[in-house]
């Protein structure tokens, strides 16, 4: 490089000396034009237009990423970037994405080419959906994830705690169509029937309305004895009721459950319930741990990321009193919101630990879609793992007919996790 390097130089300094006139010409030409413009006052429109062009050079340079973001996973950072976050995310855990660590490192046996496939065979379903407009319920994303990891485990018994106007009963019974499910509900979905769509249906069997239990409260043991289920590992069950969700963890446990998945795991200082991304957001976790200082690198970038996601926290937010980050302003919150209970931090690295004991497996659905082809500012994509088709890749998101449904369907992600665990 070196020798390169000095050969350029010495061929440009012979050919400073061996071609002067060349260089006098130049000059004496541009100063012919220069001076012919100030005659013909063309100058100051001359220097307009140019400056023009040059700003309009340098935007579609800078904003090159913008129909170029490459499609591998790999290109995690360049993302980052496209979307105003600069910083590495292992700098600190600020904006990292910290996961729950299971006991053994395992992990799903699913591919993104598998869930791509999922998607391809999922579109034409949920477009038969019963509830077009299921505000407060799940979006397109989690219903996705839904049915794609009871599909995949295929399991003898679904249980659903939190049914609302019957969603979650149906993309159950896309994925399995003749497997029995119980569903645990307040209000029975026929109810909601009166003032517009629900879903019913004919193989569930509901704990709703008067006969509703809490699922911590069911003899399980009766209710496997009833539908015949001996292995539990061939149970599925799917929490959607906003409580506690190492309360909910624990249940399970007890009951001897092992594949459980949880649909909102709201992200550190959001959401009306205390959730396994909150428990697992730690200091020693790539990508967890915070710092409440507003001046430092985590609160600047907080604060910028706010203008562009609605659901982005800035440092006023995150911090409590004390500089307590961990759940929501050092909150253990259950019950949709209606409990909230301190915890110090000592006692939430204890929860953090517990989970950790008992998980073999934990995996966050991704998001579906970029958020620069789904149009989505619900949740901060620098807090997400990488989408299943990355920003970009409109060809692949057309072509899986996702184009065709409505903006308004994928403003639901929250962190979707599917867990298998076991006694710790």
């Amino acid at each position: 490089m070196l020798e390169r390097v000095l050969s350029s130089r010495r061929a440009a300094s012979v050919s400073d000396d061996g071609d002067e006139s060349k260089t006098r010409k130049h000059i004496s030409l541009g100063t012919r034009v220069t001076n012919y413009l100030i005659r013909t006052g063309h100058l100051w429109p001359c220097l307009l237009i140019g400056l023009v062009i040059v700003v309009v050079t340098s935007f579609v340079y800078h904003t090159r990423d913008v129909v170029c973001i490459s499609a591998s996973s790999s290109d995690h950072l360049s993302r980052l970037r496209f979307f105003a976050f600069d910083g590495l995310e292992t700098d600190f855990g600020s904006l990292g994405v910290p996961w729950c660590r299971s006991k053994h490192g395992k992990t799903v046996e699913w591919t993104t080419k598998d869930l791509i496939k999922g998607l391809e065979e999922f579109v034409p379903i949920y477009e038969t959906r019963p509830i077009k407009n299921n505000m407060y319920g799940m979006g397109f994303d989690h219903s996705f994830g839904l049915w794609f990891i009871t599909q995949w485990l295929k399991p003898e018994l679904m249980i659903e705690s939190g049914a609302f106007k019957g969603h979650s009963t149906w993309v159950l019974r896309q994925a399995m169509p003749d497997t029995p499910i119980i569903s645990l509900t307040p209000r029975h979905p026929e109810k909601y029937l009166k003032k517009g769509p629900a879903y019913v249906d004919g193989n569930c069997t509901y704990f709703a309305g008067k006969d509703f239990v809490d699922f911590g409260n069911v003899d399980w043991r009766k209710v496997m004895k009833k539908h015949g289920i001996k292995d539990l590992s061939q149970v599925l069950v799917f929490f959607d009721d906003h409580q506690n969700e190492l309360k909910r963890l624990k249940q399970a446990l007890k009951a001897g459950f092992r594949h459980l998945v949880f649909e909102d795991n709201y992200d550190t200082s959001t959401g009306d319930h205390y959730s396994f991304r909150q428990m697992c957001d730690q200091f020693y976790i790539r990508g967890g741990g915070h710092s409440c200082f507003k001046d430092s690198d985590e609160g600047r970038i907080r604060s910028r990321r706010k203008k562009f996601w609605e659901k982005a926290v800035d440092i006023e937010e995150l911090c409590g009193p004390g500089e307590a980050w961990w759940g929501v302003r050092g909150q253990m919150r259950d019950d949709f919101n209606h409990s909230n209970k301190a915890i110090s931090y000592a006692e939430h690295f204890k929860n953090s630990r517990f989970v950790e004991s008992v998980l073999d497996v934990y995996w966050e659905l991704p998001p579906v879609a970029g958020p620069s082809l789904t149009h989505q500012t619900r949740y901060d994509p620098a807090r997400a793992s990488s989408p299943i088709v990355e920003d970009g890749r409109y060809g692949l998101f057309r072509s899986l007919g996702l184009s065709r449904l409505e903006a308004s369907v994928f403003n639901g992600y929250t962190q979707m996790v599917y867990l298998q665990v076991s006694q710790e």
